[in-house]
């Protein structure tokens, strides 16, 4: 027997959303489109911090069952997006991966292809010198590669942009500038400060989503929850130089690159250690520019021995779990009315990495699973849509761990 957990059932489910990045924007656009009333909250603009200073590769190329799915879903929208959502474009791309000779990695791809294409992925280890002919990609230090058919880009920031307006068309009441906080006697009540900095009131809502990015812990600590949601650092550059070649990961050099408008851009993946996100370095790092541009420099046959020229280079947050998976459902607070609120206060965070191109998947398994839960049908019944694997509960919230790479070989065999 289910029990509805809303103040009044009679009325539309009222639903804040806090934090204007990917997820949040896709949760809010998702659950009104649903008979939600919803309000998204962001203390700056739709996009200002991760999901606009995210790379936009976007691929379905995962192993373990969970992972493969949900990119099937993000990429099945993405790619109806982009005949459906003003001002968004997805441009399909191939994607490389590349292990060097001499790297233990090189030995795990292709089993990790082989699951790849158990779960029907056009994903393929491919002979070296195929793909030189093919791509304009140096292949000579290469053990083994391989290309998955399915893959694309887009341009983070734009997708932000057109979902913030089809949430406004579906209802939704955006509040940028707007900086908000749980109060500790009730996890769906929120302290919303004035825009123009007249003045705080709480507003009371059925259900709070938190997905605020590199800011989600510190909001649910005021509600007495506690979540293993660790920042990190991660870089990236643009250059002018031509290049029309597929996405190329170099696992051994832990670097990626992509067409870009400008011509090309590059990330380098991950500074494993804890940032704080209000406080962190906006820029690319002079070690991290020379150090990407001389891997690509390898890699890409078309940019020669000078290397590519640098147009911009920024850094951005990504956030860590223990596990590496993200922690997405019901969360439970310290105090005794955030645990009788259990199933109305929500954390969709921990991306690794990964949040963006998960982003339309994410948004709708938000929005299903909140409704569900207002519903009464929480985590453990038999119809609840939340993945058990990425259940908030399952960790105590203070655990220790080492942030690595999301975006690996490893990461992605589920080995």
């Amino acid at each position: 027997m289910t029990r509805s957990t809303r103040r009044d059932p009679d009325d539309p489910p009222a639903v804040a959303i806090v934090g204007g990045g990917a997820v949040g924007v896709t949760s809010a656009t998702d659950l009104a489109a649903r008979g939600a009333d919803v309000t998204l909250y962001d203390r700056g603009d739709l996009a200002a911090e991760s999901s606009g200073r995210a790379a936009g590769i976007l691929y379905d190329a995962y192993a373990e069952d969970v992972d493969a799915a949900l990119a099937a879903r993000a990429m099945e929208r993405f790619r109806a997006f982009d005949r459906s959502l003003p001002g968004f474009s997805f441009t399909p791309c191939p994607y490389v991966i590349a292990v060097r000779e001499g790297d233990s990695d090189a030995d795990a791809v292709p089993s990790m292809v082989d699951r790849m294409r158990s779960h029907g992925r056009d994903v393929s280890v491919v002979d070296l010198a195929a793909l030189a002919e093919r791509f304009p990609v140096a292949v000579d230090d290469l053990a083994v590669a391989a290309v998955a058919e399915g893959a694309g880009w887009c341009d983070p920031a734009s997708y932000v942009a057109a979902m913030g307006d089809r949430a406004r068309r579906e209802g939704v009441a955006v509040e940028t500038g707007t900086a908000v906080s749980l109060t500790e006697d009730d996890a769906t009540t929120l302290r919303v400060e004035a825009a123009d900095g007249s003045g705080t009131a709480t507003r009371e809502f059925d259900a709070v989503v938190v997905a605020a990015g590199a800011h989600t812990a510190e909001v649910l600590a005021d509600a007495g929850a506690t979540v293993p949601v660790v920042p990190y650092r991660v870089q990236a550059l643009t250059s002018d130089v031509a290049y029309d070649g597929p996405m190329v990961y170099d696992a051994t050099a832990g670097v990626y690159l992509r067409p870009h408008p400008t011509g090309l851009l590059a990330g380098d993946g991950t500074e494993p250690f804890p940032a704080d996100p209000d406080d962190y370095d906006l820029e690319g790092d002079d070690w991290f520019v020379e150090s990407v541009t001389a891997t690509v420099s390898e890699r890409v046959d078309a940019v020669g021995d000078e290397g590519p020229s640098v147009k911009r280079a920024w850094a951005g947050l990504c956030t860590a779990t223990p596990d590496g998976d993200p922690l997405v459902g019901p969360v439970r607070g310290d105090s005794d009315a955030a645990c009788d609120g259990a199933s109305r206060l929500f954390v969709a965070a921990g991306w690794q990495g990964h949040g963006f191109m998960r982003a339309p998947a994410m948004g709708e398994h938000v929005a299903e699973g909140v409704l569900a839960s207002l519903d009464g049908v929480g985590p453990g019944a038999d119809e609840s849509p939340w993945i058990e694997a990425f259940d908030p509960d399952r960790f105590d919230g203070d655990e220790s761990f080492e942030i690595t790479e999301g975006m690996s070989v490893e990461g992605r065999s589920g080995e």
